[in-house]
């Protein structure tokens, strides 16, 4: 029998319906445009890959690799870039796709580090938003599912890179937090 690890919050057959949703809104919103979507690794890799699926225009894909820690205060945050994007996204629109925007400060600096790149237009995508959690002023435009402050893994998000190969969303109890 398949161990369930934590509480499921959103299944398989939510997280579907809805991102066909968000595709047929990004699809419509960015008819003839062109599009650029950037992933933010490791996180976003089940949700970015699915999203790309379900919009119905021509996207250019691109990823970003960014390391974060846990912010208690704005100040406190530490982002680090990793690595470079390879398309040039000068005077195009970019979506920047995100697994999780909590505190708000890796979507602020990414937003900031893209916007010097002068594309036409930017906007943040994200599959789950703690808008209680927030410290940084960031507008995220499509939001998947908004979800309470409690640890999320599955679906690319995970706990000391375990779980992201989950199917679903599931809250890690504090219990298997300390069995770690």
């Amino acid at each position: 029998m398949e161990r369930m690890f934590g509480k499921p919050i959103v299944t398989q057959e939510q997280m579907r319906a809805r991102i066909r949703e968000l595709g047929r809104q990004i699809s419509a919103d960015y008819a003839g445009k062109d599009l650029v979507l950037v992933g933010v690794l490791k996180g976003a890799y089940a949700f970015y890959a699915d999203l790309a699926r379900a919009i119905r225009i021509p996207v250019r894909v691109d990823f970003i690799i960014v390391t974060s820690s846990k912010p208690r205060t704005k100040a406190a945050a530490k982002v680090k870039q990793v690595t470079e994007l390879t398309e040039k996204i000068t005077g195009k629109d970019v979506l920047l796709v995100e697994d999780i925007v909590d505190s708000g400060v890796t979507a602020q600096y990414l937003l900031k580090v893209l916007a010097k790149k002068k594309p036409r237009s930017i906007n943040v995508c994200t599959l789950l938003s703690k808008q209680d959690c927030r410290i940084a002023d960031v507008r995220v435009e499509y939001v998947g599912f908004t979800v309470p402050d409690q640890y999320i893994v599955g679906y690319g998000l995970d706990y000391r890179q375990k779980y992201r190969n989950l199917p679903y969303l599931a809250v890690l109890d504090q219990k298997e937090l300390q069995d770690e």
